[in-house]
């Protein structure tokens, strides 16, 4: 979205800017319950996951790493991890999918309370929402409600 782009260049925290789309309706609250349940970023996962689904957006888990195969060969696995220094520069986001009207979606999933720090790690997961961001596409770290 434009107004994820804008936010950015103007420095406005993604806590801010989706209490902004809550209040003027462009973002949902989440309807998944939370009491006595702790708040980590396994059930801001499921949370994202339940409030997509709720609105018919596909989401799936999109782990990265690498591995060796039976011969001992290093296997790359994972969007935007056809190299280590790849993977260094940009770092896909926790959850990939898709919209009803096939825009591409991506969530990067962070606990309750995370606030954007600027370290290499976010700079690079920054680096892939701004990417999916600047070519049509739906992205943006998440940490619990309204998020989709």
């Amino acid at each position: 979205m434009i107004l994820n782009i804008w936010a950015h260049k103007w420095g406005i925290s993604q806590e801010a800017l989706n209490d902004l789309k809550q209040q003027i309706g462009l973002s949902a609250p989440s309807v998944v319950p939370t009491v006595g349940v702790e708040e980590n970023e396994s059930t801001v996962q499921a949370r994202v996951r339940l409030e997509a689904s709720g609105k018919g957006i596909r989401l799936w888990r999109n782990n990265v790493g690498v591995l060796r195969d039976e011969r001992g060969v290093p296997v790359r696995y994972g969007l935007c991890n056809d190299s280590k220094k790849l993977n260094d520069s940009i770092k896909s986001s926790d959850l990939i999918g898709i919209r009803p009207n096939g825009v591409f979606v991506a969530r990067e999933i962070k606990a309750p309370g995370w606030k954007y720090a600027g370290t290499p790690r976010e700079a690079a997961q920054l680096k892939f929402i701004n990417l999916i961001l600047s070519l049509g596409g739906d992205a943006a770290f998440a940490t619990g409600e309204g998020t989709l």
